[in-house]
């Protein structure tokens, strides 16, 4: 890829989409420049972590920039933006990676017509492992898109879709990985208690997390038709589900991503 990316935002989003930039290969560390408010320390972290280019200068980062990717927390997007934006050239593409801010705000707020592109990666990327959705705003076209696909190809897994569904998306595989941790905390604590070494738990507890990933993405089928293949009648995972049925597992995790992608829409709606 032959484009100079600028991050305005180092938080842990940025690095994990840094990080996992970097391992792909597709820049060169000479090709991403990364901005922050204020904060020298956190971009010298980068800088020493990644070797890629951190500097406080606004005008540098963002005239050198051929895709400029907001990566700023939602309350602080208007005085970035503000910070940036006499140094927005026509034409130079925007991405936001910024929860709940819509395209049509961010386009708002640069007072031009640059393509705005909006994706929901999560922090897998630090390994090559985020799925992440992409929409395209008023004035992105296939060409943008096409170039958000390239780059968040190269740390997981890409699906465009429609703008609108971007909450949900949100809550799902955004927030998603939180999910995953807070379930294994739990079957760790389970364990320990239970007198478990906790070394060996964690060893057992990821590799059937993995595990089961990959099953869902190898074999086609789905998580209803997994899930019954290994639930004998009256056997030991019967008991287990049947605990959490008690407990209204399902209901708990609906309203889980609800209440994450609701979030999400009220940061929209502070715009």
């Amino acid at each position: 890829m032959n484009k100079k990316i600028a991050f305005v935002g180092a938080g842990s989003m940025a690095e994990a989409i840094i990080s996992g930039i970097v391992k792909s290969g597709i820049l060169k560390k000479e090709q991403i420049l990364v901005t922050n408010k204020s904060n020298r320390e956190r971009l010298e972290n980068i800088k020493n972590k990644y070797d890629v280019q951190c500097i406080l200068d606004k005008e540098t980062v963002i005239t050198e920039a051929d895709i400029v990717i907001l990566a700023t927390k939602p309350y602080d997007l208007k005085e970035s933006v503000e910070s940036i934006k006499e140094f927005i050239q026509p034409g130079q593409l925007i991405f936001s990676v910024i929860a709940g801010i819509s395209t049509d705000y961010i386009t708002t707020l640069f007072g031009g017509n640059n393509p705005v592109v909006r994706a929901m990666p999560n922090t897998s990327a630090t390994i090559g492992y985020s799925a992440t959705a992409i929409s395209a705003g008023k004035y992105a076209h296939e060409v943008h898109l096409n170039q958000a696909e390239e780059l968040f190809e190269t740390i997981g897994t890409t699906v465009i879709v429609n703008e609108d569904d971007m909450h949900t998306v949100t809550g799902i595989s955004g927030s998603g990985p939180a999910y995953i941790y807070y379930l294994v905390e739990a079957m760790e604590k389970a364990a320990t208690e239970a007198g478990f070494d906790k070394e060996i738990a964690m060893e057992l507890i990821t590799q059937t997390v993995r595990g089961a990933g990959q099953m869902l993405k190898e074999t086609g089928e789905s998580a209803a038709v997994l899930r019954k293949k290994i639930t004998s009648p009256q056997g030991t995972t019967e008991a287990g589900i049947e605990t959490l049925n008690k407990y209204d597992f399902e209901k708990i995790v609906m309203k889980c991503v609800k209440s994450a992608s609701n979030r999400s829409e009220e940061l929209g709606k502070s715009e």
